[in-house]
């Protein structure tokens, strides 16, 4: 779903010394996801591109949007996290994904990292890290 005019301009903020990074975010709460929302536009030149619940509407607009960047969590509306990532990584493994979930076990840390993600972060412990994560993205020179 893309994120309202609204919503767009209460998130962004224009950082002119900081180049721009576009994120999506993939997650089912909607509680989770505005918090989420509002710790992401405070990175600078962040731009949220929009966000989705469930699997295949996340696959479709990720596709079509191409973000710079994906927050995704594992446990969505329906369909899952893993095969979002599995999708991104075999069509566009450009994306930087960046797993944010309850289910933090190791197994799904190595699964997901095997699987391409740039970053696994359990949502009860470290939240604030996937911005830290993405901040250091939007700093990396562009190829």
């Amino acid at each position: 779903m893309a994120v309202s005019a609204l919503q767009t301009a209460a998130m962004q903020t224009d950082h002119p010394v900081s180049p721009a990074i576009r994120i999506f975010v993939v997650e089912n709460s909607p509680a989770i996801r505005e918090r989420l929302i509002v710790l992401l536009a405070a990175v600078p030149g962040a731009i949220i591109q929009g966000y989705a619940e469930r699997a295949a509407e996340a696959i479709d607009l990720i596709l079509e949007q191409k973000p710079d960047a994906v927050v995704l969590d594992l446990n969505l509306t329906e369909g899952s996290g893993l095969h979002v990532l599995r999708v991104l990584q075999d069509v566009a493994p450009e994306i930087a994904v960046f797993v944010l979930t309850n289910y933090a076990d190791a197994q799904y840390r190595r699964l997901c990292t095997r699987l391409g993600a740039r970053g696994f972060f359990d949502k009860s412990t470290e939240f604030e890290k996937v911005r830290d994560a993405i901040a250091a993205l939007a700093m990396q020179p562009v190829p």
